[in-house]
């Protein structure tokens, strides 16, 4: 009876089948461990291992009357056992059967979701590589900044999702520990060694101390990775949308062939994975938050936690796997326009190498301050006036009395930002 999962879907770990199945593994090797302390009949390991089962339904059906998840899993599980169910939850008590598979749900989930992200991570290593050298123009603020590379937009959420993945790979090794040390973590009725022989067939450690339960700053840390994680989706994005707007159109979500984007405007190609994404993050947070509060727990266990984790566990792992499956999919099918990046580049015409004509006239020994009132002046005109920096500029005395051709020719190299993208992608071991 006994599972093992290997890369299912997300939603079917979080079933009750999933969950109690787990339960129910774990009760048997804690037969299995008594019987190896002499406290079980070693011969009713195998009986137990043969009939013990349970029905979603049965189990159901009982709760309505015993109002008590483990109780009537316990009383289905008898059912199908018979005169061994008595070495069955012997010494336990629900939490430690709770806890323990709700550390080993999430830990398969944490998993899976780390498979997603490593799958994220690759094509955006393939796309960053594709654009290295596409030139466009940085933004902060919003406003035209310096030329950078569409490459090196990808490779900085490639840096940022290695870095998902490292705290993803913390989460889930804080997560795996188990507990089986009873009614208040004594181990009053049931020997550590259980615990072990439990937490080892689980793919788990024990926890070094607990009380009915697992402290809850473990969860909270597993959850608040996911909203992490769902914030650099959501950055990303965020990023895509504002270069598909129409006066920028310099990336834009696949859009295929019989899609419709409005239901009014027959033209409209609308970002909506990208929105969707974003809208989701929203929800992780919340999730995360709700981790935050179930830390603080009456004495040694209440349950206030318990009804907020049957649902922010499964939703907030779920949730992720979405998103990340489709920002996946996303980077990997989006539309990129180089001429419209190039287009926008030279768009402010020239102002943004108004920081290169400032250092030329401060490394030719004018000062600072004097230099950024002539560029500044120059490009306030710009601003206003249909006229290119560069006319101004060389048209300016003081400027061509320091400033050569050459010089102002190199002002205005569009390869001066991006002279170092090569080091930058070997940095990130981006070939």
């Amino acid at each position: 009876m006994i599972q093992r999962y290997t890369r299912p879907e997300m939603g079917t770990l979080w079933t009750d089948e999933a969950k109690f199945q787990t339960w129910l593994d774990i009760e048997i090797y804690a037969c299995e461990a008594q019987a190896e302390l002499g406290l079980v009949p070693k011969e009713a390991i195998p009986v137990i291992r043969e009939r013990a089962d349970f029905s979603v339904q049965r189990i159901n059906e009982l709760e309505k009357t015993l109002n008590h998840d483990v109780i009537a899993f316990l009383t289905n599980v008898a059912e199908n056992v018979g005169e061994n169910s008595r070495f069955i939850h012997l010494g336990l008590t629900s939490s430690d059967i709770g806890d323990t598979a709700l550390a080993a749900m999430i830990r398969r989930s944490g998993l899976v979701l780390r498979e997603g992200v490593e799958g994220l991570i690759k094509v955006i290593n393939a796309r960053a590589k594709e654009f290295k050298y596409t030139p466009m123009i940085g933004r902060t603020h919003g406003i035209h900044a310096e030329p950078m590379t569409f490459g090196l937009k990808l490779a900085l959420w490639h840096e940022e999702m290695l870095r998902n993945l490292e705290r993803l790979d913390r989460a889930i090794e804080r997560i795996s520990f188990g507990k089986i040390s009873g009614a208040v973590g004594t181990y009053a009725n049931i020997s550590p060694t259980v615990e072990e022989y439990v937490c080892r067939k689980m793919d788990l450690k024990p926890s070094p101390i607990s009380t009915q339960i697992l402290q809850r700053d473990r969860h909270a840390e597993f959850l608040s990775t996911l909203a992490i994680i769902g914030g650099s989706l959501e950055k990303f994005a965020t990023e895509i949308r504002h270069l598909q707007k129409t006066e920028v159109l310099e990336v834009e979500e696949y859009f295929a062939k019989g899609q419709k984007g409005s239901s009014a405007m027959p033209h409209k190609r609308n970002p909506i994975t990208c929105e969707r994404v974003a809208g989701m993050a929203r929800l992780l947070r919340g999730y995360a938050m709700g981790g935050l509060e179930n830390q603080s727990l009456w004495h040694e266990r209440d349950i206030t936690h318990s009804s907020v984790e049957r649902v922010i566990l499964p939703d907030a792992t779920i949730a992720l796997d979405y998103m990340l499956a489709k920002m996946t999919s996303i980077v990997e099918k989006f539309f990129v326009y180089p001429d419209n990046m190039l287009r926008n580049l030279n768009g402010t015409r020239g102002l943004i190498f108004s920081q290169q004509v400032l250092l030329a006239l401060t490394k030719k020994g004018m000062l600072r301050e004097d230099a950024y009132r002539i560029v500044q002046g120059h490009a306030m005109r710009v601003w206003k006036e249909e006229v290119h920096l560069r006319e101004l500029v060389t048209a300016d005395e003081e400027i061509r009395a320091i400033l050569t051709d050459e010089d102002i020719d190199a002002c205005f190299d569009v390869n001066r930002g991006t002279k170092h993208v090569d080091m930058i992608f070997a940095r990130l071991g981006l070939g």
